[in-house]
């Protein structure tokens, strides 16, 4: 309310915005005669001066005049576009770290070269975001003309790069890439062994393109790298035929064996479905007892059973073909849910992918094992500054603020908008509305109006498509499955009479110019003729017409449909058609929309226009999207906590890789656990009687192959403190060790070191990251006891953190000392052992998995194909000393208690 009272009086925050920097947009344009009289060499001597001004250290805001200006001219000369007022506020708004929503046809690509250049010349890169590889690749080429001009280097970070060329394009000012690679880099970095093999530069300036794609739709799942885990995959075909056989419950109250609840896409099985279940899984002897013995489903040793018949319940009612994956060439390809496009090598997690491949008949392949992992929200946020543009922005900008701090500015257009955004017509039946459609295509066909009409899923497409053909319409279909015709098909969106059906990946980055692509340099006259006379026909039948054929669950997706048509001043009109049957208004709208009808007594196709039920779809939209946002704050809550252990790992991985004495970092880490060991079992508080000297003994000799006498030593001198036998037992097995090395060589010991040291640390962190998945996934459970479960997930997720650096300590500790020195020619002798073999490691967008390339885990990088060997055996993990409590006094001696100490993270 005050933000209300607040606009009323001194204007909105982008209208505050454009005031406040329209004196600068003055004095670029005062500055522009004086560069548009250089040439080129002196034009490139001012982005030198200004590249050392910059470097000395002054003040960006303070060169970002003259910044801006020599980047205008740089684009006037080389691409022959100069940057509007407009696109100079939206520059500014993207170098003030914030998100500048610009409409379609405004000319977003080129206003981030406005503060990547004036950022770059700072010397400390510039990372530019977009959600795929094309408009990576091709916003680099188009704009690399500008910043070459200014001196500056580009580079272009694409996935399945070779190592080499990913790195030299890190070294470049400028990088272009996509939101995925950038990640998936940041993960790989911090799996290397050396830190030579790394690639990612220093995170300093991101500007993210469509952000609200990458930012909000992206951002309910994180990027997870995984190697192959053991299953068993029979499971999942024997839990698809028992869910084949089940039934539907239509409403909460019939019978049936389960029913789904559409709005949070869960499974429950009532109480005859769960019969059936343990009936089925009985005789099939998988139960825990065998089909003789009762066993439940809820035993601990079938809970996997659970999870294999929710996965296949989900995979035959909520994953539905042609609108949630399709198949190709034999395997499941998921599609994006909102920009309809493929996503080849994404796969589902928590067995649900392979679930779908059971339903399928399909081969199932194994699930895979987390080893890094990070969310979208916490990549983002480790940039010093992040700024965004989309054309569709305002509906999330509460979400903006509040997870990445960022402020949304509404900047104006060029020229004003004045497309006729009509209101929704709804329709009793999903056939009416359909007939309603085509009538509309059919008549701006007749009046050759070029038209985009957009669907929710590929088989509405399709289907829309077949009863098109049937009148004999002519059009064409963009979906998913036509994605490398997408750039072609969008271009020609805009021609006289052209009907294009378009999943909501409708071109996002590519302009739908109205009389088809414009003709570029090389045209001919009469071509250039030829597109002027279809582009002055298509104005004059209205523009480009949006027909929505059903609306999507978030208002910015119906948005950036009804912003293709508009741009730059042109004409258009949008209007979208609903029916009952639509999921939006099934799930979240029937009841209010159908009594009105009902009263109204409205004919089956006649339709509903009124305010009335717009707002109550947008009532229901809103309800959609606050939902996802409980999710993705939910997500970032309990990513929170693991991004803090995460970040000292990574902090303390760093330091390993960079440190100049590795020798005394494994060192310490080995005689801590050591002293650790020894202090429990001699504790100071109880008489030398009672030490447990001989468990002592026989535990280092068995883990450390440390044969040390300690009961002897404390016998003979049993008038000395506890330290100094500690001590002793430290003193006698660094002894014994440096003893067994003397012999190596000393770069060669340094190497060594490293790579345990950090395969230790790697190996224990990716069993920490398993456990904590499994903890979130059963947390919840905690609030049948009335406890918060994130407050749980916290204190559990604490503790499992330093049990988890107890065992880095331990596991280093027992290596090393039993450690076994072997000359080159017994090791050459060795045979090769599964332990020896590279593992395959994947990588996937948060519950999905990518096959899109493997690495041998051993450095982090590098393709590499491997064969998988035989399962490691699993060995139970035993405390070697008793656990200390957070309250409990520190056993390093210090007098603090655990927590004030050696217990802080």
């Amino acid at each position: 309310m005050l933000s209300r009272i607040a606009a009323f009086f001194s204007g909105s925050s982008s209208e505050r915005f454009a005031a406040k920097f329209r004196p600068r947009v003055s004095r670029i344009n005062e500055l522009a005669p004086q560069y548009e009289k250089m040439d080129a060499v002196a034009l490139a001597a001012a982005a030198t001066s200004l590249r050392e001004r910059r470097q000395n250290g002054e003040e960006p805001n303070s060169l970002l005049c003259d910044a801006f200006a020599l980047c205008r001219e740089a684009a006037g000369r080389a691409l022959g576009m100069r940057h509007f007022d407009e696109q100079l506020l939206g520059g500014m708004a993207l170098f003030e770290g914030k998100i500048a929503e610009m409409k379609t046809g405004e000319g977003k690509t080129l206003v981030a070269t406005l503060p990547v250049c004036l950022e770059a010349l700072g010397g400390r890169g510039v990372h530019v975001v977009t959600v795929n590889d094309y408009l990576a690749k091709r916003d680099a080429e188009w704009m690399s003309a500008v910043y070459r001009t200014l001196g500056l280097t580009v580079g272009v970070n694409l996935s399945g790069l070779p190592p080499e060329e990913k790195r030299q394009a890190y070294q470049r000012d400028i990088v272009y890439g996509t939101n995925n690679e950038f990640g998936f880099d940041y993960l790989r970095d911090n799996m290397r062994h050396a830190a030579e093999n790394k690639m990612q530069s220093e995170l300093n300036f991101a500007i993210v393109d469509e952000v609200d794609s990458i930012l909000i739709d992206e951002a309910r799942t994180p990027l997870i790298i995984s190697g192959e885990a053991d299953d068993n995959l029979d499971l999942y075909t024997v839990s698809d035929k028992v869910a084949a056989g089940f039934v539907r419950c239509e409403t909460p109250e019939a019978p049936g064996d389960f029913t789904v609840d559409e709005k949070t896409r869960e499974i429950h099985l009532t109480e005859q479905g769960f019969e059936r279940a343990e009936q089925t899984f009985a005789k099939a002897g998988l139960l825990s007892g065998g089909a003789d013995v009762a066993g439940s489903l809820y035993d601990a040793a079938n809970l996997p059973l659970m999870h294999h018949l929710n996965a296949a319940l989900r995979a035959r009612s909520l994953f539905l073909r042609d609108r949630d994956y399709v198949v190709q060439d034999g395997a499941v390809v998921i599609v994006d849910e909102f920009t309809g496009r493929l996503m080849p090598g994404r796969r589902w997690g928590e067995g649900q992918h392979q679930a779908v491949e059971a339903k399928e008949g399909l081969q199932v392949r194994r699930e895979n094992r987390t080893l890094a992992s990070i969310s979208f929200q916490n990549y983002f946020r480790l940039y010093d500054r992040l700024a965004g543009m989309t054309g569709t922005a305002a509906t999330e900008a509460e979400e903006f603020r509040f997870i990445y701090g960022l402020e949304t500015v509404a900047i104006p257009t060029h020229r004003p908008m004045v497309r006729a955004d009509e209101l929704d017509q709804v329709y009793r039946s999903a056939e009416a509305k359909e007939r309603a459609v085509i009538a509309d295509i059919r008549a701006c066909a007749q009046k050759g109006q070029p038209a985009l009409v957009g669907t929710a899923s590929i088989d509405a497409s399709e289907r829309l498509s077949a009863a098109l053909t049937r009148e004999k319409i002519p059009h064409e279909v963009l979906n998913a499955k036509q994605h490398e015709r997408e750039a072609h098909i969008v271009a020609q969106a805009g021609r006289p009479g052209a009907v294009t059906i378009a999943t909501n990946m409708a071109g996002r980055g590519t302009d739908i110019v109205l009389g088809g692509a414009a003709p570029d340099e090389d045209s001919t006259p009469e071509e250039r003729a030829e597109w002027q006379q279809r582009h002055d026909a298509a104005l004059k039948s209205g523009g480009l017409r949006i027909i929505g054929s059903e609306r999507h669950e978030s208002r910015r997706i119906d948005n950036q449909l009804r912003g293709r048509a508009g741009r730059q001043g042109d004409p258009g009109s949008s209007v979208f058609y609903l029916a009952f049957d639509d999921p939006l208004l099934r799930v979240f709208a029937t009841k209010h929309v159908s009594s009105l009808m009902e009263r109204l007594n409205i004919e089956e196709d006649e339709p509903i226009e009124a305010r009335l039920v717009s707002r109550t779809i947008e009532n229901a939209q809103r309800k959609v999207e606050a939902r996802n946002f409980d999710i993705r704050k939910q997500l970032l809550e309990y990513d929170d906590t693991a991004n803090e252990q995460r970040r000292l790992i990574y902090e303390q991985r760093e330091a390993i890789l960079s440190a100049a004495d590795i020798a005394a970092v494994a060192r310490e880490l080995r005689t801590e656990h050591l002293r650790g060991l020894a202090e429990q079992h001699m504790p100071e508080e109880a008489p030398e009687e009672e030490w447990t000297t001989a468990e002592l003994e026989r535990i280092l000799a068995s883990d450390m192959r440390l044969r040390l006498p300690v009961g002897e030593w404390v016998r003979a001198e049993d008038r000395k403190p506890r330290e100094h036998f500690v001590e002793k037992v430290v003193g006698e097995a660094e002894k014994s060790f440096n003893e067994k090395i003397a012999p190596v060589d000393g770069e060669r010991l340094e190497m060594f070191l490293r790579s345990l040291v950090l395969s230790v640390l790697d190996d224990c962190w990716r069993n920490h990251l398993s456990g904590l998945d499994a903890l979130r996934q059963s947390i919840g459970l905690r609030g049948m006891a009335q406890k918060n479960p994130k407050q749980e997930y916290k204190r559990e997720a604490f503790g499992m953190f330093n049990r988890m650096l107890e065992e880095i300590r331990a596991t280093t500790a027992r290596v090393l000392y039993a450690l076994a020195v072997r000359t080159e020619e017994a090791e050459r002798e060795l045979p090769e052992t599964p332990e020896n073999r590279p593992r395959n490691v994947r990588y996937h967008h948060g519950a999905e998995e990518s096959a899109e390339s493997s690495v041998n885990a051993a450095d982090g990088g590098g393709a590499a194909e491997a064969r998988r060997g035989p399962p490691t055996k699993v060995e139970t993990v035993r405390r070697s000393a008793p656990k200390v409590r957070r309250n409990d006094p520190c056993p390093c001696g210090s007098g603090k208690k655990y927590k004030k100490c050696c217990g802080k993270l």
